[in-house]
């Protein structure tokens, strides 16, 4: 996510590289033509007045289209920190409030706790890597998952769903061994749903993507306005004899269009691990160093921080 106000005007362009390149050998080309006589009429300013109208339109809703999707995402993962506090909260509150009964085992009850703890850890580094396929970074996650499941994990095809699994049938264990009560699980399970929604969510945003056709129409019609918008400017810039200052005029709308479209067109994939996603690298580590430090450790990762205005 970009945090900064001011971006680098290098990298800007390179976002629009292609259209500015189109747009500046069209402008060249046609003030060439003009100011040799090879081309003697240009096109009425109304057709790029009309096209760059229908393009406003396009780009317009791809913007609020993407940027919904982008909120909605945002939103799903603060439900995500949400939850999870809330879930390790019961699991804490629920197993030391059986302290006070015959039976009680002090060690089966703390490992139980740093075991799920450990796994409501685990399922959101999961879910980040599972939404930006980084399937080659699961060893990320084996401090968290108990040594003997750490192979089923791994053989596992779709490990946040594993880890919720392994979650639940942990729960009902307690249960069966007096580490929680015959009720405690309803509230787990509860924030076990709550969480599932949350993935089923970004899964939606992750696999389903924004009508094509918008997408398709928006750039072609950008490309269209970016070869026409010279031969409609060139003619009232002759008129006025400054017919050299069409090309940068031209080239300064056209990157205009193309800025904006591409503002859209980065937005509305929120998952696939680049500066203008969702920081999810982030929201994990919030998490981990929360549950951590409700669960009592000491040792708990460092604060991920915002690098050169940007925090992933």
């Amino acid at each position: 996510m970009i945090l900064k106000r001011n971006f680098n005007p290098v990298k800007v362009l390179g976002y629009v590289s292609h259209e500015i390149l189109l747009s500046a050998t069209v402008s060249i080309l046609v003030f060439i033509l003009f100011e040799n006589k090879i081309v003697k009429g240009a096109l009425p300013f109304s057709i790029a007045a009309i096209l760059g109208s229908a393009l406003a339109i396009f780009i317009a809703f791809r913007n609020n289209s993407a940027y919904g999707r982008w909120w909605e995402a945002r939103t799903l993962w603060g439900g995500i920190v949400n939850s999870s506090r809330v879930l390790a909260r019961l699991i804490i509150n629920f197993t030391d409030s059986h302290s006070h009964q015959p039976g009680y085992d002090l060690s089966k009850s703390e490992l139980f706790k740093k075991e799920m703890i450990n796994l409501c850890i685990a399922w959101v580094h999961a879910l980040r890597l599972h939404l930006r396929e980084q399937y080659d970074s699961w060893e990320e996650l084996q401090a968290f998952i108990p040594e003997n499941d750490y192979e089923a994990f791994l053989k596992s095809r779709h490990k946040p769903n594993f880890i919720h699994l392994l979650t639940g049938k942990k729960i009902y264990k307690a249960m069966a061994e007096g580490v929680l009560g015959g009720f405690d699980s309803f509230q787990m399970e509860g924030q076990l749903l709550a969480l599932t929604n949350y993935q089923g969510g970004c899964e939606r945003i992750k696999n389903t993507p924004l009508l094509r056709q918008y997408d398709y129409f928006t750039r072609l019609f950008l490309h269209v306005f970016i070869l026409m918008l010279p031969f409609t400017l060139i003619g009232d810039f002759s008129k006025m004899e400054i017919s050299f200052l069409m090309p940068p005029v031209s080239l300064l709308i056209s990157f205009v269009f193309a800025i904006i479209g591409k503002v859209g067109e980065v937005n509305e994939d929120p998952f696939e691990n680049r500066i203008t996603d969702v920081p999810l690298t982030s929201l994990c580590n919030t998490i981990e160093i929360n549950l951590l430090e409700m669960l009592g450790e000491n040792k708990q990762p460092q604060k991920v921080l915002p690098e050169n205005g940007f925090i992933f």
